[in-house]
């Protein structure tokens, strides 16, 4: 059985670093290397998601515009088509999603709130989990 991304938020938490979408790409940038993040969920009225800006958007930017590119607000280069999960979602759901879509953070939201954010390597400490345990399961059922 894959476990949820509830069971992921509760261990390793629901913080999500969040900002506006007027936010300066090098204020953005800043926020990333602050939080040693490699993305920040973009909010608009209500604390909604509007996007999601990530390491690969800042790359995308600074590489099509040069320099002059870091005084654009966020919503000028952000990814605004959010793929989102909710906390009953697989683990094995996540892991298709992230993979046939090629992005590593997931919003997870509730009622049309922001209530956590999955990376590629919440996943993968996850998967590694559900591996050990059910190695650990056969080893006790052999052994008893």
């Amino acid at each position: 059985m894959s476990t949820s991304v509830r069971s992921i938020l509760d261990v390793k938490g629901r913080d999500v670093v969040t900002i506006g979408p007027n936010v300066t790409l090098t204020e953005a940038a800043r926020i990333l290397d602050e939080h040693k993040i490699g993305a920040v969920v973009v909010v608009g009225m209500e604390n909604r998601i509007v996007g999601i800006f990530t390491e690969r958007d800042l790359v995308r930017s600074i590489g099509r515009g040069g320099a002059s590119a870091l005084d654009q607000p966020v919503s000028a280069m952000m990814t605004a088509d959010v793929h989102r999960c909710r906390e009953d979602s697989s683990v094995n759901e996540l892991m298709e999603m992230m993979s046939s879509r090629r992005f590593r953070h997931v919003p997870v939201e509730e009622n049309g709130k922001l209530c956590g954010i999955i990376s590629i390597g919440d996943v993968v400490k996850s998967r590694i989990r559900e591996v050990e345990t059910e190695a650990e399961q056969i080893k006790a059922y052999i052994a008893s």
